[in-house]
């Protein structure tokens, strides 16, 4: 497990980031040692320099005595002061200061130069300086300097303190990228577990939510996946198990007919043959029929039919289907109440027309006699409503999630003529156009609506 960790690729995504903060940190730590390194010298030679000027003037004003005199007040007023003096003759007699003896180090061209003295037993034990030589009139020289172990104290303090601070931003960054990485494995292994188990046949196996991250989000859209997936397997057996029960029936009548004509002498002139024959013929026909809708039906959701969107008015259609249907209408004594605001809708004209002649279909079937079938169209802010209304039994709610399925019947209309596939067929010309297939029943009649959006989107249209 902590192989494949350290070998992820958010690990090294993380190490990457690190390496870009760490670089970073010590360029901007670094910046800051030397600009305060920098500003604490500084102070240290504007100090020394200072005191040069205000001796010279000492030794201008009041001579060579009053010098003396002005460099010992300040020792013995300040013994363990880190300012550091020595005044010697041009032969290099010591005349006074608290430095026993001239450095050796030598100075640079500007008179600087940095030592380590052990000084005299009273005033210093050991120290670190930098100082600055000064040539007075009449060859005496002056060394003017600082005790300088407190800078380099606090030089080695910032270091430390900025090494540390190196140290632990990498530390950290190590610490969070090896967290980082381990809660992306841990969820990657989650989706991994869940595919594997799915693979192996566990189709109802989800990918585990329990948050607001990204993560969720993806996990909830391929739980939501999968679930279309589960519903299209479940219908796929369905259709299988419904085209084994429901064909064989026709089938099994086909033949029957077919042999018997086959056994009759003189098939033709007998005086049932044609009848046979029609029965088979009407037969075939129902045969065709559903395999031409499940073909429809599967092109549709697959997306093997791309939408040809046009403007259209959802009460043409209703008016063209009306018509369309009128006689079988009057033969059951029904008649048909069209309601429909004159409003304009994107959509496939054909497929929607397909759509509404099936709901009318329906409803001229299991409507009772002498009533009426209502036609209607509505509109809201977003979307517009067809509705078909008759005052028929209807469907239990409980089933409204199962009607759509491919060759589903319920008990009321088995006795009826029909595959099944009706709405079916409508269900997939409803989700092709972005829309909702809304059944509703209340005590006069039942209401099959196709809700469905003004304008469909043309891009996602084409791929479904």
């Amino acid at each position: 497990m902590r192989s494949k960790l350290l070998g992820s690729s958010t690990f090294r995504l993380a190490l990457l980031y690190l390496g870009l903060f760490a670089a970073s940190v010590l360029i901007l730590l670094a910046f800051i040692y030397w600009s305060t390194i920098a500003f604490m010298s500084d102070q240290v030679d504007t100090t020394i320099d200072t005191e040069i000027v205000g001796l010279s003037e000492q030794y201008r004003e009041r001579g060579l005595n009053g010098l003396v005199r002005t460099i010992e007040d300040r020792i013995e007023r300040n013994p363990t002061s880190s300012s550091i003096y020595l005044f010697t003759s041009a032969t290099g007699r010591r005349l006074a200061g608290n430095l026993s003896g001239w450095p050796a180090a030598p100075a640079d061209p500007e008179g600087w130069l940095d030592f380590e003295v052990t000084a005299d037993a009273d005033t210093f034990t050991s120290l670190r300086a930098r100082a600055r030589v000064f040539t007075l009139t009449g060859g005496f020289r002056l060394l003017v300097g600082r005790d300088v172990r407190e800078l380099q104290a606090s030089q080695a303090l910032i270091e430390q303190a900025l090494w540390w601070g190196l140290a632990i931003t990498v530390g950290l960054g190590l610490a969070g990228g090896f967290m980082l990485s381990r809660g992306v494995l841990s969820r990657i292994e989650q989706i991994n577990v869940a595919s594997r188990d799915i693979m192996s046949g566990d189709l109802g196996r989800r990918v585990p939510t329990g948050g607001s991250s990204e993560f969720d989000e993806l996990a909830t859209n391929l739980n939501a996946m999968l679930d279309e997936i589960e519903r299209l397997m479940a219908g796929i057996k369905q259709v299988s198990d419904n085209i084994a029960h429901d064909l064989r029936t026709p089938l099994t009548r086909l033949h029957t007919h077919l042999d018997s004509l086959r056994s009759m002498d003189q098939a033709m002139e007998h005086p049932d043959a044609r009848s046979r024959l029609e029965r088979c013929i009407a037969d075939a026909d129902q045969l065709l029929s559903t395999f031409n809708a499940l073909l429809r039906i599967s092109r549709i959701e697959s997306g093997g039919h791309e939408l040809e969107l046009t403007t259209l008015s959802p009460a043409t259609l209703l008016a063209d289907a009306a018509e369309l249907y009128g006689a079988l209408a009057e033969a059951q004594g029904l008649a048909f109440e069209v309601d429909a605001r004159e409003v304009r809708l994107t959509g496939d004209r054909d497929l929607l027309f397909q759509a509404v002649c099936n709901l009318l279909d329906n409803a001229i079937k299991f409507a009772p006699a002498d009533s009426r079938v209502m036609l209607q169209v509505s509109e809201t802010h977003e979307q517009i409503a067809i509705a078909i209304r008759d005052t028929g039994t209807g469907v239990a709610p409980e089933e409204y999630e199962k009607i759509t399925q491919r060759f589903y019947r319920s008990e009321d209309s088995r006795s009826s003529a029909g595959s099944g596939l009706g709405l079916s067929l409508v269900a997939a010309i409803v989700r092709a156009h972005h829309g909702k297939l809304r059944f509703s029943q209340d005590g006069d009649g039942f209401t099959v609506a196709m809700d469905l959006p003004k304008v469909a989107p043309v891009a996602e249209a084409a791929q479904r």
